[in-house]
């Protein structure tokens, strides 16, 4: 069982014939540092799962550019709007490092459900796990102060530290690069 399979059986009750059936479905690509998975204003036509690498997903405002994710091994990729409903992007998803992608195309996405007949179950449970991530993310930023949000990084993901500039990980927990300095050396200096 590859990783794709191993994430898609964690996340969703299928039987085998479907995890072998959604899995045919996505190719691999490769992305190198600094390749874009989709761009800002352009369409996201295919969903990918990241085998390996690092990318970060950001968007321009007037006065500053905002890192609104870090993607890693283990998550899957894509601008929903832009995919499900077929908007222009507002942000762009660049690899931070060399990334292996598995990925499916839109038109291939729309075709599952003619061959997996608990489809539409599968796809309505991803999309609510899709919407409950973001929802627990837009509570964290509302109801944590900004070394608690630091330090649930750290404890969820410490080796991001070390392979992302700080300044992506300050902007994606809504702080500046002053105050995820301030929080980095107090954390340095109680371990």
């Amino acid at each position: 069982m590859n990783e794709l399979e191993k994430n898609i059986a964690l996340l969703f009750e299928v039987n085998a014939n479907e995890l072998k059936t959604i899995s045919s479905y996505f190719r691999p690509i490769h992305l190198n540092k600094g390749e874009y998975f989709f761009k800002e204003n352009g369409y996201s036509n295919q969903m990918g799962f990241v085998e390996s690498g690092i990318l970060r997903e950001w968007v321009n405002l007037p006065d500053k550019e905002v890192t609104k994710w870090i993607a890693t091994p283990g998550y899957f990729i894509t601008d929903l709007s832009s995919f499900l409903f077929e908007k222009p992007s507002k942000s762009a998803l660049q690899a931070l490092t060399e990334c292996k992608i598995q990925v499916i195309s839109k038109e291939d996405y729309n075709n599952m459900g003619k061959t997996i007949p608990s489809w539409n179950a599968i796809e309505k449970l991803f999309m609510a796990k899709c919407f409950s991530t973001m929802g627990d993310r837009i509570l964290t930023y509302i109801s944590l102060s900004a070394e608690e949000r630091y330090n649930q990084l750290w404890d969820a993901n410490k080796e991001l530290f070390n392979q992302v500039p700080l300044q992506y990980l300050a902007s994606m927990l809504g702080m500046t690069p002053e105050t995820f300095s301030r929080l980095r050396k107090k954390s340095i200096s109680n371990s």
